[in-house]
């Protein structure tokens, strides 16, 4: 099992933000997710959005960091990436 995620240097509402993804199902990104108690409603598409404050514990918990240009690569290498539908509002904090 491998979860990655970004430094935490996305703003918005306040604060900063990682991508915390998995390169294998989302279901492990679930269960990753679930074991740190990130609420579900961080989930934005194919990431959770974890407030720079969070980003030690999801390390220590054994997400490997990466930068956000890997995370992309690896959410598309793994047939993960799900793209902003067009029309929509703007995303959540990532």
């Amino acid at each position: 099992m491998t979860v990655y995620i970004d430094p935490p240097t996305w703003p918005g509402h306040g604060r900063l933000w990682s991508h915390l993804i998995s390169d294998r199902s989302y279901d492990e990104l679930h269960r990753f997710a679930a074991g740190l108690g990130v609420p579900t409603r961080a989930f934005e598409r194919d990431h959770y959005d974890l407030p720079a404050h969070r980003y030690a514990d999801a390390v220590r918990a054994g997400a490997v960091e990466v930068g956000s240009r890997e995370v992309v690569r690896l959410l598309y290498g793994a047939g993960l990436r799900r793209r902003k539908h067009p029309g929509r509002g703007a995303p959540g904090p990532a």
